[in-house]
């Protein structure tokens, strides 16, 4: 049977080309800035009054001087009065536009970390096996940093540029003339500094992903700290990290020495501008020209401007790395679903849990085969084990089942409705799930219990515990059943991960149940133990096993063997010892535990 072609996106596919950043600001205020208006209107108000009483400082200055000349006696308190408002005035409205700025900002960064997070929870497992997690990580830490920091110098740029518009009408005011020679000299640092926004753009891109790569080597690292001991590894991962460190270290320098071009490029232009407003201003004086009150206002209009102007400057350059991050933010949120709930889907109809394999096939994304018309069928009440040898798609087949994956071809069958056909929910709740590697949440037992069943009481998690032989370990442990098992549950054996995972899934009271070797870390007595609390679970409920051990396989009620990804032969143990086939070569070759 020919496999339908996927369509999970393929992950090895080339980036697409950077959005423009006008079509991205659209986009973030459609999607997440248009629910603050509130905060945005309190942003621009405390914004708006920041920048006012910034601009009132050289119309005082000029007052002052002007006053002095005059020997004005008014100059000895009405200034100071002036000052201390104007001082305290602007204090206030600046601490009130910071925490509204950080406001806005942080729940604008929150709502998207949370869209990111809802997709890729809800997203294919083979989308999130194809990226380290560290890499994943770096998404709502590297590119949110980045994205915050753009907000804020955007949103602190308003007043800047506020500011700039204030002390400029403050300037027109005291000498046009003088405004002009500013107004032509400041404006030329607009064209390079916006080229060298863009470039950073496309290094800080390569720079997060570099840092997640890292993050992804270091974590591999320190997770296989044991083996890099015991064989001896020290030097190679030293060599291997100093490899990605370099290469983090180079691409970082090329940002940092980007950045470092803005700020020199405008305070030379800046100094340009103010020797000749000086240069003219003193040929004026001359001439018999303005005020000293009008020249020194005018001045000191001119160098309070210097700071937010040189904030706007480099403005392009913090907007184009935070329009990176955003840009493959919203790539994550946009990737297309593969296994996602049909629009006409259905309830799961009652059944006691019978599973239909028929003719289905399975290819991975990156083209390999896994399954190819593999058929049999598990009636209610019946365990099935699934034998064959390594990577003839036993695990590819169990993961079919939950719909972790969707077939390509052929279809599965839950109590006469094709998997994809239900409603997804119903779906997954009439599972559960024990994997053979067993990793737990960083929760106290109890709580890595109760997800099989969360309106769950104690006593039916104890009983789960107790059935599945953890009770007597739980109870050992320092807080019992409020111990926090770690991350991955280290603080565990591996057989008593499995068998918290075991209690999970008994607490479930599944309709299916799927097993890969789920016993395969216990000791002999706690096997018996949980194989008797097993048999008593499967009754009336429908149970594969992915087997390795034998005596796993001698009380299944169904053995499928499998191999190259093709029900070969089916049967149960005897009568498949009988046929003498790959089964029974199987077991004549202990390919199956005792």
């Amino acid at each position: 049977m020919n496999a339908i072609k996927m369509t999970a996106p393929d992950r090895a596919a080339a980036p697409d080309a950077p959005v423009s950043s006008r079509r991205l600001m659209r986009r973030l205020w459609r999607d997440e800035l248009a629910r603050h208006k509130l905060r945005i209107m309190a942003v621009m108000v405390l914004t708006a009054l920041m920048a006012i009483f910034s601009a009132l400082y050289p119309l005082v200055i000029q007052r002052a001087l002007d006053m002095f000349a005059d020997h004005d006696p008014r100059i000895l308190y009405q200034v100071p009065i002036l000052v201390v408002v104007i001082t305290v005035a602007k204090a206030i409205s600046q601490y009130g536009q910071s925490i509204a700025v950080q406001s806005l900002v942080l729940v604008v960064i929150r709502g998207l970390q949370g869209r990111m997070f809802h997709h890729l929870v809800n997203a294919d497992i083979s989308r999130i096996e194809t990226e380290a997690p560290a890499q994943i990580a770096a998404r709502f830490t590297t590119d949110a940093v980045s994205i915050r920091e753009a907000m804020i110098r955007a949103t602190n740029a308003l007043g800047d540029a506020v500011t700039v518009v204030g002390l400029i009408a403050s300037m027109l005011y005291m000498d046009w003339e003088l405004s002009l020679i500013a107004a032509v000299l400041y404006p030329i640092a607009a064209l390079p500094v916006r080229r060298l926004g863009k470039r950073l753009r496309r290094e800080s891109g390569g720079v997060h992903e570099q840092i997640g790569e890292t993050s992804a080597m270091l974590a591999e690292s320190f997770g296989q700290s044991r083996t890099i001991r015991v064989y001896r590894l020290e030097a190679e991962e030293e060599g291997r990290a100093a490899r990605v460190l370099d290469i983090l270290h180079d691409r970082l320098l090329r940002i940092a020495r980007g950045r470092a071009r803005v700020d020199p490029m405008l305070e030379v232009l800046g100094g340009i501008a103010v020797a000749a407003v000086l240069g003219f201003a003193g040929w004026r004086a001359t001439q018999g020209g303005a005020t000293l009150g009008d020249f020194s206002g005018f001045v000191a209009a001119l160098l309070l401007a210097a700071r937010p102007l040189r904030a706007l400057g480099t403005l392009n350059i913090a907007l184009q790395e935070g329009l990176g991050g955003l840009q493959r933010v919203f790539d994550v949120i946009d990737e297309p679903v593969a296994v996602a709930q049909a629009p006409d889907a259905i309830s799961l109809p009652a059944g006691g849990g019978n599973l239909c394999f028929e003719q289905v096939a399975f290819r991975y994304p990156d083209g390999r085969m896994g399954l190819s018309g593999l058929d049999f069928v598990a009636a209610p009440g019946l365990t099935v084990a699934l034998v064959g040898p390594s990577g003839a798609g036993k695990s590819t087949a169990l993961s079919l089942i939950p719909r972790l994956h969707d077939v390509t071809g052929g279809r599965i069958t839950l109590d006469g409705v094709d998997l994809r056909r239900l409603i997804l929910s119903d779906l997954r709740d009439a599972i559960a799930y024990v994997s053979q590697d067993t990793l737990l949440f960083d929760l106290p037992v109890i709580d890595n219990i109760r997800m099989g069943n969360p309106k769950a009481t104690d006593a039916q998690v104890h009983e789960a515990a107790r059935a599945a032989a953890a009770d007597a370990f739980i109870t050992a442990l320092p807080q019992g059943y409020g111990t926090v098992v770690g991350p991955g549950g280290q603080r565990l054996s591996g057989g008593q991960r499995q068998r918290v995972a075991l209690a999970r899934a008994l607490l479930r009271n599944p309709r299916v149940l799927l097993l890969d070797e789920a016993t395969s870390a216990l000791d002999s007595e706690s096997e018996a133990i949980v194989q008797q609390a097993l048999t008593h679970l499967r009754h009336g409920r429908t149970t594969i096993v992915v087997a390795h051990r034998l005596s796993t396989v001698r009380s299944a009620d169904l053995v499928v063997v499998i191999a190259q990804g093709q029900a070969v032969e089916c049967g149960t143990h005897d009568a498949l010892m009988e046929h003498d086939g790959l089964y029974a070569r199987m077991v004549r070759n202990q390919a199956f535990t005792l």
